[in-house]
């Protein structure tokens, strides 16, 4: 130990633990075979290596600052190293040891359910039937047959993991691998469950309700907790999430919380003034005390593209209190076919509000109204 090790990787004796990973991870993305090529580098990366696999190490760290030689001596000088330790340092994370439980959370799902404008506007529960993973009933998400027992893995000896060592230039590595014998768990399964062969759960269809909030749109989301397929080993269920899709609908246009409804009135309706009842969102959810029909009022000289706004007749706020605006917008027909009678009647209504004549500037080919009427829509 010629070598002082806090000298190697640039840190003080009082260093923290973090300090000495940062300071080896600093020296490993310069020194490292793969970065470096230089022979030169990779003896730096072999001792620095060395002097971390001490200094990481409290109780080593501890025998070294006494004077005492903390390494392997079957290692030989330092050379080996812990190879799952030096992916802490570069990751900064430690990895699993030991026996993995049998148990583990299930998996999160994602269904989509498609809903009506009203149902979506005003809630709806509805029943769900999905086909997911169960607890194994026979042998109650255990995996082994009933009657017996999981015995501990004769390859690991219980651990869950196989050591191996490899010799290199740096000296000799040693990794730790799951055991391909009991798949890391630590104990075998002599005798299966034979309804679940040893995963401890099983495909069965479920009929589940899922109430569905009043003003939802397409895209949202209703989290029902532990309603998703079991974990291995009768673990704890996921979460299913039911993804809201809303239909069209015939008579309105949903935007955000309003409602927008298009209605083509006459020309002649429009310029007098007209009634007319309208059927609303809310009959549809048939419940006996809502309102069937609203009266909409289009004032007399009613142009085409106006709105008329009614309030808090629209979409309940999915986050908040309220409704929306039910909007109804006018479009006028203006006929494209008149007969003699309805063209004479026109005339003269012109005549009487003294629009028969050209606008001023107007060309030839730039007719009045009634012309036009004449010329191209007859």
């Amino acid at each position: 130990m010629s070598q002082d090790y806090y000298q190697l990787l640039g840190v003080t004796r009082d260093a923290s633990s973090d300090d000495v990973k940062k300071a080896y991870r600093r020296l490993a993305r310069k020194l490292h075979p793969d970065v470096n090529p230089d022979p030169a580098a990779a003896e730096r990366f072999k001792s620095a290596t060395a002097a971390y696999e001490v200094l990481s190490d409290p109780s080593k760290r501890q025998v070294y600052d006494m004077g005492g030689d903390p390494r392997n001596p079957h290692a030989g000088a330092g050379a080996g190293f812990n190879f799952t330790d030096i992916m802490d340092a570069f990751f900064g994370q430690s990895a699993t040891r030991g026996p993995r439980p049998r148990q583990s959370r299930g998996q999160d799902a994602l269904v989509r359910l498609q809903i009506s404008l009203a149902e979506a506007a005003f809630g709806i529960t509805r029943d769900l039937n999905v086909d997911t993973a169960v607890v194994c009933t026979t042998c109650a998400g255990r995996g082994a047959a009933p009657g017996t027992e999981p015995v501990i893995c004769e390859t690991c000896r219980g651990r869950g993991e196989v050591a191996h060592t490899q010799r290199s230039f740096l000296g000799e590595i040693r990794t730790a691998r799951p055991c391909p014998a009991c798949q890391g768990f630590g104990t075998i399964l002599p005798d299966p469950c034979v309804e679940c062969g040893g995963d401890g759960r099983v495909r069965a269809r479920r009929t589940l309700q899922v109430k569905i909030p009043a003003g939802v749109d397409t895209g949202t989301r209703v989290q029902l907790a532990g309603q998703s397929e079991v974990g291995q080993g009768g673990g704890p269920a996921g979460d299913l999430y039911v993804e809201v899709v809303v239909g069209p609908h015939a008579k309105f246009d949903r935007r955000g919380d309003d409602l927008l409804y298009r209605v083509n009135v006459p020309m002649t309706a429009a310029a007098l003034g007209t009634t007319f009842d309208l059927a609303t969102l809310d009959a549809e959810t048939g419940a006996p005390d809502v309102e069937a029909t609203v009266p909409i009022d289009v004032q007399p000289g009613t142009q085409s593209g106006e709105q008329i706004v009614l309030r808090a007749r629209g979409v309940p706020r999915l986050r908040g209190v309220g409704r929306g605006d039910l909007i109804v917008e006018v479009v006028v027909d203006t006929p494209t076919k008149l007969d003699d009678e309805q063209e004479e009647l026109l005339r003269e209504l012109a005549r009487l509000r003294g629009e028969e004549q050209q606008p001023a500037g107007s060309t030839e080919e730039h007719k009045g109204f009634f012309g036009r009427l004449r010329n191209g829509l007859r």
